[in-house]
């Protein structure tokens, strides 16, 4: 039993090493000399632009079920002409980022991890390195630098269109004056309710990106090894997401 407990410690401690030796990497110079721009702009087209469908789809419909709960309990304290505002701190500070950022553990992270990993037990990462190419810059700082990138982006339309389905649902269920929804919209919200959202949803990508593509490179076991790295590349991301978000917001918020 004490075996299997060592043993357990040195690897959380071996893989916490390697993880931080990756994110290091990625702010070096000879690194940043050689970055592949061409799998960049390739990232941000599979990682991000095919994100989009199921972000809306996840806003859309957690919008209207947010919108739906609240106005109950609004109507019942008479505070309905808040019902703007509320949904707007509630989605620009936590349900954009947290929500866009469990979807993009799900299908980004489990992207990066199984094709990596499937080169590795392929030896094509082997064929990388006999041609010289610097995996950092030529496999991990273009996905890592496109999540960066693109889940900020896919946060503001999650956040607008929570917003507007918000809106949708209130007017069908409760016929507030659409002049007092976004104004209380306007008046609660502030500009870096807005920002602190992006920030961490720059954050969030930083560490999806980089978990997955560690998962990735360390595989093992063949075909097993797969499957496991990109389970592992899932949890792992979504539970750094949930942490990180409340550390974030105590000191943004």
């Amino acid at each position: 039993m004490l075996h299997k407990f060592i043993k357990s410690c040195v690897n959380f401690f071996e893989e916490l090493g390697h993880f931080i030796l990756l994110g290091i990497s990625l702010f070096s110079f000879r690194n940043w000399m050689t970055f592949s721009r061409k799998n960049f702009f390739n990232q941000l087209y599979f990682l991000g632009i095919h994100s989009v469908g199921v972000t809306l789809i996840t806003a859309f419909f957690v919008g209207m079920v947010f919108t739906l709960q609240v106005s109950k309990e609004f109507i019942r304290f008479g505070a309905l002409k808040m019902i703007g505002g509320i949904v707007g701190l509630a989605f620009w500070r936590e349900l954009g980022p947290i929500l866009t950022g469990i979807v993009l553990c799900g299908r980004v992270g489990a992207l990066i991890a199984s094709e990596i990993s499937t080169m590795k037990v392929n030896e094509q990462l082997d064929a990388l390195v006999v041609l010289k190419k610097n995996l950092i810059s030529y496999l991990v700082m273009p996905r890592v630098l496109a999540c960066m990138l693109m889940l900020p982006l896919l946060v503001g339309l999650a956040d607008l269109i929570g917003f507007l389905s918000g809106f949708l649902i209130s007017m069908i269920y409760t016929g507030i004056n659409p002049y007092a929804y976004f104004y209380s919209a306007q008046t609660m919200l502030m500009p870096f309710d807005i920002l602190g959202g992006l920030i961490k949803a720059v954050v969030f990508g930083f560490v999806i990106g980089l978990v997955s593509c560690d998962q990735g490179l360390r595989t093992t076991n063949g075909a097993k090894g797969v499957g496991q790295s990109t389970m592992k590349a899932v949890v792992v991301s979504m539970i750094l997401v949930f942490i990180l978000n409340y550390f974030m917001s105590l000191i943004l918020f």
